[in-house]
């Protein structure tokens, strides 16, 4: 058996997540389908950087498999994307050690949001960006995120549903870039990220912008570790992105 990692990116729009799960369809199982086809109907489970939800999209996502095939990682990786459906693709598939895991691995993600603050609702960006027509501080946003970039018990910025017993995380870099007249895109960057973290930290974001918190918000709720103590909403799934997963 040889094991393989690949990169790929997907469209989330179609999918209720990443994950398999019983009541709709998902990238992995649309994976494990191709693969299963390949090995001739023998099943191969893949093994990813870690879960998105429904919605949310990847430019860089990471998994790894086994497989008894000996073919040249190129021609693996073009059997692979005639394999499985058009909002998946496939930007690389390498040969690697027996023992690299695509997830715990791990030592870095970017993740990425985008805002679209155009004055008129544009349909076609509705899976892919979060319509924001209102005003926004953007210098207010940039202060305030510098707050939340270092090692941090982010209880009150994640989902209630989280299971890692640690909240603990570090962030090593968010940065906010007008983009273009109507585009606003806040990459985060950090060792690893919570339940519903980046979407929660963007929706704190865009509320300082709004005047509707302030910069004492945000270290009362370090304090606090309770999600409850934010008023702030989450950011829906169709903005975000998972950019790059990092190994050593």
């Amino acid at each position: 058996m040889t094991r393989y990692k690949a990169v790929l990116a997907y469209d989330g729009s179609g999918f209720v997540g990443y994950q398999v799960q019983p009541n709709g369809r998902t990238v992995q199982e649309e994976i494990e389908k191709a693969l299963k086809k390949m090995h001739k109907g023998d099943f191969s489970r893949i093994t990813a950087s870690g879960r998105t939800d429904t919605g949310v999209h990847a430019v860089g996502q990471v998994i790894h498999f086994d497989s008894p095939l000996h073919i040249e990682p190129e021609k693996f990786r073009i059997a692979l994307q005639m394999g499985t459906p058009r909002d998946i693709s496939f930007h690389s598939v390498e040969k690697v050690a027996d023992d690299f895991h695509a997830r715990f691995d791990v030592t870095g993600k970017e993740y990425r949001y985008m805002i679209d603050r155009s004055k008129i609702f544009n349909p076609f960006k509705r899976n892919f960006a979060l319509h924001f027509p209102y005003q926004l501080n953007v210098e207010k946003m940039k202060s305030a995120a510098k707050l939340l970039i270092g090692e941090h018990d982010f209880t009150s910025f994640c989902s209630a549903r989280a299971v890692q017993e640690s909240k603990v995380r570090t962030i090593y870099q968010i940065e906010i870039t007008e983009v273009d007249e109507t585009t606003l895109m806040i990459a985060y960057r950090g060792s690893g990220f919570l339940y519903n973290m980046v979407r929660i930290l963007t929706g704190v974001l865009l509320d300082v912008g709004q005047n509707k918190l302030g910069e004492p918000d945000i270290l009362r709720a370090f304090e606090a570790r309770n999600r409850e103590s934010l008023r702030s909403k989450t950011a829906p799934p169709e903005g975000l992105y998972l950019q790059e997963v990092f190994y050593k």
